[in-house]
């Protein structure tokens, strides 16, 4: 196969293993920065220029979008599902989980386990939405934020009061859930290939800290999912319709709840902490998965013919 990764930097640990792990099962590989990129779309014949050449001959795409480039990534990768190219995962379902209230919106639709979240835009209704999730402690997320970026603790009704009021004073928007304290400070990130949880790593914040991202200076270890969790994981990814996810869970008095389904999940955290090649399982699904494409298109055209 000939397959186009989609990523701002060829030197990422993630982006490396799937280009190694590509070459290693045969494959010609060629990292493409989506932002590098500009297209042509008409009705006849669509493309995408990337240095002033034509992309062309691609079978599959695996998308690497950032989450500070959502919108011009996602613009690119619709341009190569409209030329036929197999897309790891699709434009519209990275789309879907990028916007945090949707995801919990459709989540909870679903059935699936969440935090107890409220949302509002006016300052008048902090009060109810303080009451709504539980008081005090909770937690105020931005809606744009990654990374533990723009995620704050509020230990008092006080506190709460004046971070809400003040995104608000902002214009930003903003989610207040309820906070999991039995969780203590450690949360669960479910790797999911194909509808089946491939590994699963225990991420624990430090010590002071209440936010477990690895960027924040959190810690990973192995960890066993209960059925409960490897089913709600998997439920999770598949509301979202993304074939490769990273499920966020958090073990709570009520069962496993969902904090956040990542399109893009990386690499290096997963691997080294379970020492499993999550890449080549990546690899291998998009195998037999390009293979199902292709045969459904042949069965298309003939039908048409």
């Amino acid at each position: 196969m000939k397959i186009a990764i989609l990523s701002r930097n060829a030197e990422l640990y993630s982006t490396k293993r799937l280009v190694e792990a590509a070459v290693l099962a045969g494959h010609e590989v060629s990292v493409i920065d989506p932002l590098m990129c500009y297209m042509n779309i008409n009705r006849i014949n669509s493309s995408i220029h990337y240095k002033g050449e034509v992309l062309e001959g691609f079978d599959a795409v695996i998308p690497r979008i950032g989450a500070s480039i959502t919108f011009y990534g996602t613009a690119v990768l619709r341009q190569f599902e409209m030329m036929g190219v197999y897309s790891l995962n699709e434009s519209v379902a990275i789309g879907r989980a990028r916007d945090k209230l949707r995801s919990l919106q459709l989540l909870a639709r679903q059935g699936i386990g969440l935090p107890v979240t409220g949302f509002a835009d006016k300052p008048g209704d902090i009060p109810d939405l303080i009451e709504m999730v539980g008081g005090a402690p909770l937690v105020i997320k931005l809606l744009e934020g990654t990374q533990g970026i723009g995620v704050v603790l509020a230990e008092t009704r006080t506190a709460a009061e004046s971070v809400i009021d003040a995104f608000m004073g902002l214009n930003a928007h903003i989610l207040v859930q309820e906070y999991i304290r039995e969780a203590n400070g450690a949360d669960i990130r479910c790797f999911v290939v194909g509808g089946k949880v491939i590994a699963a790593m225990k991420r624990q914040a430090k010590a002071g800290e209440f936010r477990s991202n690895l960027h924040r200076g959190g810690t990973a270890s192995k960890i066993s999912l209960t059925p409960d969790e490897r089913s709600t994981a998997i439920a999770a990814a598949k509301t979202m319709g993304l074939a490769v996810a990273g499920v966020d869970l958090l073990r709570s008095n009520h069962g496993p709840v969902v904090m956040e389904v990542n399109s893009t999940p990386g690499l290096e955290g997963i691997e080294g902490a379970t020492g499993k090649n999550v890449a080549g399982q990546i690899i291998a699904h998009l195998e037999k998965q390009v293979a199902s494409f292709k045969s459904k298109r042949q069965i298309k055209t003939k039908g048409t013919g």
